[in-house]
């Protein structure tokens, strides 16, 4: 679904079909079929008539969530939104961009069609946790399944997989870097107070990368996904304010409101970073190469040392696993690494250390750092017993679909459904135009 409005859609295109109380527009289809080529580069074209199979189905599990009282939190959905909110801006470069590119009036404007987009999305994923939520395989289902794949030659390929562990030493800034910062804010606040343009002090003195597209600026809601600290400060202040400064892991900030609109705050902040001088930092990579050599030469393993030195929070306890951000879990995908991380550690043998590298964080963390090999398999055919976790779920995705598939065969019977003429040429892969004989 589109980021127009549909009452503004059906004036300019037609109805493609309709399922139940849901509609799909010419629109809709020419979108997903565009997204559907552009997330494959190219590679997958899909017809008209494919890309509406598709939205049939999508509408259909969205008008029987409805009718099965799916029920959907506006918190679950504000998230959704805020996020979407935050992927268009990053792509266009501002919210005021976002809103011109998609022909809106105002931001009030977008969140009442993204809330329409994302409540459907939800509406979608919970009535097929329903649907699938008792579907189960057994080990011999998987073993049927696996020796299916084999017989037929089709046994997938699994790529090149690794686990990382790592030591972070943190350059951590001295007390009096930390107090040059704050008087500096407080410096700026007094300035602001006395009539000075936050926007222009903001762009001259703020570390915050947004702020050359928005002066220092955002809207916030106690659902956005912005820091604790700051989402606090927001809703803090009066209108007009300028905080005193606070601190966050991204360093020390100020901030003023600007607006109160019902649970939005529109506010503006400078973020001003302590910085590490040079002699600092060869001092932390000083140490990361006395750690390396304490552990190549036996007198302390690897998990001891995360344990005694590492600064990282996320990693400290758990030996120093790194998880991959994209799955939750510890292994990463070879071939789907960033190519800087990727070249870092591709050619290390399990139990090899990288030699120590800079890294900084967002937060503007500055630090030395080395990775270990914990494990690596290489690219292989589909294995029953190394593989098993991976089969399970594959078998288990296979018998959710069946088990979808089989609940739209049912419920098409007895939904209504309206498909335009200029779709009904079309051969879909379920009954949607009810044929007797099938």
């Amino acid at each position: 679904m589109g980021l127009q409005t549909n009452a503004q859609k059906v004036k300019i295109d037609g109805v493609a079909v309709v399922i139940g109380k849901n509609i799909v527009l010419d629109s809709d289809i020419a979108k997903f079929k565009q997204e559907v080529e552009l997330r494959s580069e190219g590679k997958v074209k899909i017809s008209d008539c494919e890309m509406l199979d598709e939205l049939m189905q999508q509408k259909l599990m969205a008008h029987h969530a409805v009718v099965d009282s799916v029920i959907v939190s506006d918190a679950e959905v504000s998230s959704r939104v805020d996020r979407s909110i935050q992927f268009f801006t990053q792509q266009y470069g501002s919210i005021e961009k976002v809103i011109k590119a998609y022909g809106f009036n105002d931001l009030d404007d977008l969140k009442k069609e993204l809330t329409s987009v994302q409540t459907e999305n939800v509406l979608i994923e919970k009535e097929q946790q329903n649907i699938t939520e008792k579907v189960d395989v057994t080990p011999e289902e998987v073993r049927v399944y696996f020796n299916g794949l084999k017989e037929k030659g089709e046994l997938p390929q699994f790529p090149a997989e690794i686990e990382l562990a790592q030591i972070v030493i943190k350059a951590i800034p001295t007390k009096e870097e930390n107090e040059r910062i704050i008087a500096k804010l407080n410096s700026i606040k007094k300035e602001i107070e006395e009539g000075s343009s936050f926007k222009m002090k903001a762009i001259i003195n703020s570390d915050d990368p947004g702020v050359t597209n928005n002066g220092g600026q955002y809207t916030v809601t106690k659902e956005s996904s912005f820091i604790k600290e700051f989402k606090e400060m927001a809703f803090t202040l009066d209108v007009g304010q300028v905080s005193k400064p606070f601190k966050s892991d991204f360093g020390y900030h100020i901030m003023q409101l600007h607006a109160i609109k019902g649970n939005t705050r529109i506010a503006s902040h400078i973020l001003m970073q302590p910085e590490v001088p040079d002699e600092k930092l060869n001092e932390i990579k000083e140490k990361a190469e006395k750690i390396i050599l304490e552990i190549r030469e036996g007198k302390i393993t690897f998990a001891e040392a995360v344990k005694k030195y590492s600064n990282d929070e996320t990693t400290k306890n758990n030996g120093g696993l790194i998880v991959n951000p994209s799955t939750g879990e510890s292994k990463f995908d070879l071939t789907r690494m960033d190519p800087a991380f990727y070249a870092r550690v591709s050619d290390l043998k399990k139990g090899e250390m990288t030699e120590p590298f800079y890294d900084e964080e967002r937060s503007g963390d500055k630090m030395f750092k080395f990775i270990i090999m914990k494990n690596r398999t290489d690219t292989h055919i589909a294995d029953i017993i190394e593989d098993y976790v991976k089969i399970q779920q594959l078998a288990l995705q296979k018998k959710k679909e069946e088990t979808i598939t089989k609940w739209s065969k049912d419920k098409i019977k007895d939904t209504y459904i309206k498909i335009g003429a200029v779709y009904n040429k079309c051969t879909f892969s379920k009954n949607w135009k009810k044929e007797v004989n099938k």
